[in-house]
């Protein structure tokens, strides 16, 4: 909860109908922080396809294999799942390569036009 309180709010927030977004907590933060909810159209997951493969992605590698018996336990082994994910898996959009590498060819790149 503290991230919340020292980051700014973000002005909108583009989320599917699931029941963990149409809550009245999450309306209140809403309307009490300014932020605008905008939700996408009931059985379109194509309205926000990139964020819909990620949560399946997540679910099925990271969620559906574990049971977490602590929050502690939970946040490390997101946590970690996550750096492989961001740092060290081919992605697709990245040409199959992985963050990593498409990170450092593209400095590469940039070193190599700029002299």
């Amino acid at each position: 909860m503290s991230a919340i309180r020292t980051c700014p709010s973000p002005k909108l927030l583009f989320c599917d109908n699931g029941s963990e977004f149409s809550g009245h907590a999450m309306d209140l933060w809403a309307y009490q922080n300014g932020v605008k909810i905008d939700f996408s159209r009931p059985r379109k997951p194509t309205d926000n396809a990139f964020i819909e493969t990620f949560n399946g992605t997540f679910r099925d590698e990271c969620l559906n294999v574990h049971w977490f018996e602590t929050l502690a336990e939970a946040k490390q082994l997101i946590e970690a799942w996550r750096q492989e994910y961001n740092e060290s898996r081919p992605h697709r959009a990245l040409g199959d390569l992985a963050p990593s590498e498409f990170a450092s060819q593209y400095a590469a790149s940039r070193v190599l036009t700029a002299t």
